[in-house]
Parts: structure tokens; sequence; C-alpha cells
């Protein structure tokens, strides 16, 4: 029978498992702080915080000044950084990890289109880099109970540093190289100590195939 690997228990200092999912960074933190003082729910704030992008990319597409981009992008960040501030206790609250990653793929991929010169490829490349990211974040937590070291979060930079600098690097004209200097260094970053993570679980004893409990359940 094939070794059903998982958790013990959430790790010292993850008091609410999606709001690690959400993975701010030091702007984000800052500006939950601050979001205490707000009324409405996190999952509602957040749900704010993305539509007005999303409303932008429909109607104006790539031909959407760096201004325009500068705005959609600077409420994301504000609206989504105070909703962390608000309890994670509302129904939708379980949205909120989702919409944060719509919000910031499709604006990097929306920033790519907005400069051309094939920037598109290029922002495709960093998203899939970020999704290898935000997979970690979730499945490391669930079979090992543990979380990346705090210092890769801080040079990953959180969903609300991507997204500044990416504005930056498009506005400074520096795409599509941009990109693929940041999906090329954070790739080597996020995989290189995704995998030397997994090698020390290992030689701790927790070796062995693993079955997804839903399979396992499914299968009978």
């Amino acid at each position: 029978m094939s070794a059903v690997v998982t958790p013990s228990a959430v790790p010292a200092g993850v008091t609410e498992p999606l709001g690690l999912y959400r993975d701010d960074g030091p702007l984000a933190r800052v500006l939950g702080a601050i979001g205490t003082r707000v009324a409405l729910p996190q999952s509602v704030l957040t749900l704010l915080a993305v539509a007005p992008l999303l409303v932008l990319v429909v109607v104006e597409g790539a031909g959407a000044s760096d201004t325009v981009a500068a705005v959609a992008i600077a409420w994301l960040v504000l609206a989504g950084g105070l909703a962390r501030g608000r309890p994670a206790r509302d129904r939708l609250i379980w949205a909120v990890p989702a919409a944060l990653r719509f919000g910031e793929y499709v604006g990097i991929v929306w920033l790519g289109t907005i400069a051309g010169d094939s920037s598109e490829p290029a922002a495709f490349a960093l998203v899939s880099v970020l999704s290898f990211r935000h997979y970690d974040l979730v499945y490391r937590l669930r079979h090992q109970s543990s979380v990346p070291p705090a210092w890769l979060g801080a040079v990953a930079g959180g969903w609300d540093g991507r997204l500044i600098v990416a504005w930056v690097v498009m506005a400074a004209g520096a795409l599509p190289a941009g990109y693929y200097v940041a999906a090329g260094a954070l790739a080597a970053l996020f995989v290189g100590e995704s995998v030397a993570s997994w090698r020390r679980f290992g030689r701790q004893g927790h070796g062995g195939s693993y079955e997804d409990g839903d399979e396992e359940e499914a299968g009978g």
C-alpha cells in the first residue's frame, strides 16, 4: 500500500492559511494594518479592488495609456492591501486568494499587451513562474506542514510589489526583456528552494509515494 503523506499540524505563525495564500508583499501588509478600520468584508473589498482592472482590460485593451494602467494597478494594490486587514470570516473569503491571483496575472499580461513589441510571451512566462510559487504555497503547507522561508517571500515581493514593478518596467520601455529576466531569476529561486525543501522533507523520514485524499476516497 502506498504511503499517504499528510501534514501533522499547521506550522507556528500560520494562523489562517488563506492569509498565507494571499502572498502579500510589504506594502500590502502595511495597508492591511490600516484596513482594520474599513467596514467592508475582506472578500467584497478584494473583488472591488480587482473589478476596475478587469473593466479597463475589456474596454481599453492594448490601447490603454500608461496613466490608465497606473491608476488601475494602484487601485488594485490599495484596495487589495486594505482588504488584508479585514477578518477572514465572511462567506466568500475562499475567493480572496483566487481573486488576487486573477488580478495579478491579468495585470501582468495586460501590461505586456500595452507594451507591445511581442511582450505577451514574456508575460505568460512570468505568470507561469508565479503560478509555481502559488502552487508551492498551498501544497507545501498541505503536505509538509511548512511554508516557504520568509526571505523567499521578501525577494518575490508579493503580488502587490510585483504589479508595481511590472508597471515600472513597462513604463520604462524595458519589456519584454524585463519580464524574461524576472521569470528566469524567480524560477531559479522558487524551484531551487522548493526542491531543497522536499529533499529535507524526505530525509526526515516522510518519503513514500503520495496519494491525494480525494483520489483515495474515490477509489474506495
